[in-house]
C-alpha cells in the first residue's frame, strides 16, 4: 500500500467533513460509551454488591471496558479522517450484529436493546461503506486506479 493510497486531509483547507462521516463516527462513539458504561456498573456491582460470581464480573466488567476502546478509537479516527479508522469502525458493527440478534431472541427488556443495537449496527455499517465516506477518508476502491509516477 502507497502513501499515495492512505492520504487524508490534514489540514483545514481540505473540503469538509462530510455529514455520513460524523454520523459514522458519532455511532462508533455511543457504542464505544455504551459498552463503558455497562462495564463499569458491571465492575461496580461485582465489587461492591453481592454477584453469584464475584470474580466473574470483575472479569466481565474489566473486558467490557476493554473492548470499549476498538470503537472509540476508531470513531476518534473517523472523526479526524484517518483512513485505518474504517476497519475497526466496521469490525465492531459486524461484531455487534449477533449481539443484537441474541438480545432480540430474550423474553425480557432485552428485545427493545436489541432492537435499537441492530438499527444502529446497520446505520452505521451503511455510513461506512458509502462512498462519499471512503472518499473522505482517502480510500480508493480496486477500480480506482491512479496513474502512479
Amino acid at each position: 500500500m502507497s502513501s499515495e493510497q492512505n492520504r487524508t486531509p490534514e489540514n483545514s483547507d481540505a473540503e469538509p467533513r462530510p455529514g455520513r462521516l460524523t454520523a459514522a463516527a458519532a455511532l462508533a462513539a455511543l457504542e464505544g460509551l455504551a459498552l463503558a458504561v455497562g462495564g463499569g456498573a458491571m465492575l461496580v456491582l461485582g465489587l461492591a454488591g453481592d454477584p453469584d460470581d464475584r470474580q466473574q464480573a470483575v472479569t466481565g466488567g474489566v473486558t467490557l471496558i476493554v473492548l470499549a476502546l476498538l470503537p472509540l478509537l476508531a470513531a476518534r479516527g473517523l472523526f479526524l479522517r484517518r483512513s485505518w479508522s474504517r476497519g475497526p469502525a466496521v469490525i465492531t458493527q459486524i461484531m455487534a450484529l449477533p449481539v443484537a440478534y441474541n438480545l432480540l431472541q430474550a423474553d425480557s427488556l432485552a428485545i427493545p436493546a436489541g432492537i435499537v443495537l441492530a438499527v444502529v449496527a446497520v446505520t452505521a455499517l451503511v455510513l461506512l461503506v458509502n462512498p462519499a465516506t471512503t472518499r473522505a477518508l482517502g480510500i480508493r476502491g480496486p477500480g480506482d486506479v491512479q496513474d502512479q509516477k
